[in-house]
């Protein structure tokens, strides 16, 4: 894939994510019976947040040490969970309506700051790993190295607040 073509595509993921996630916040769900319970999803979402997080420390590592091929296996792995996350999210938020914090206090104000930052963040994480990735793929190793850099600290972030926010939420899932 030429690199216009493939930056194009980039560009379109990283734009109809975020905007597919705030559409499904202002749209009320379908009243649709699901022979599933929605609501072990918020769990599953923390705990693929948190392997992501440790495929990503391991992808570190391995770097680190010059094992390119755990490397490559740990980051394609964090990519896939993250990928399955996605998609699992959107899911969920197309079926329920948005669980609101109802903590009070410091504890209120850490909350929306985590919150905050992780979605600001998870937003501008998107076309980094792309990017990192097609980096990678295309075997443009000084290129990928240069926002790799910069790519996992903000992932890293992103999950593991995504872990924080539903330990601080889990209380008010109904």
């Amino acid at each position: 894939m030429k690199d216009k073509t493939l930056n194009l595509l980039i560009i379109i993921i990283s734009v109809a994510i975020p905007l597919v996630v705030l559409i499904l916040f202002y749209v009320s769900p379908p009243d649709i019976k699901l022979n599933f319970n929605i609501h072990l999803l918020p769990p599953f979402h923390a705990a693929l947040n948190f392997t992501t997080a440790v495929l990503l420390i391991a992808g570190y590592i391995f770097i680190r040490q010059k094992k390119i091929e755990y490397h490559r296996y740990s980051m394609m792995g964090a990519f896939m969970l993250s990928a399955i996350f996605l998609i699992s999210y959107v899911t969920y938020h197309m079926f329920t309506e948005p669980t609101r914090f109802g903590g009070e206090g410091i504890i209120r104000s850490i909350y929306y700051f985590v919150l905050l930052s992780h979605i600001l963040l998870a937003v501008a994480i998107v076309p980094l790993v792309l990017i990192t990735l097609s980096r990678a793929w295309q075997e443009k190793y000084a290129l990928h190295k240069r926002i790799a850099k910069y790519t996992l600290p903000i992932w890293l972030y992103v999950a593991v607040t995504g872990v924080l926010v539903y330990i601080m939420i889990s209380p008010y899932y109904v």
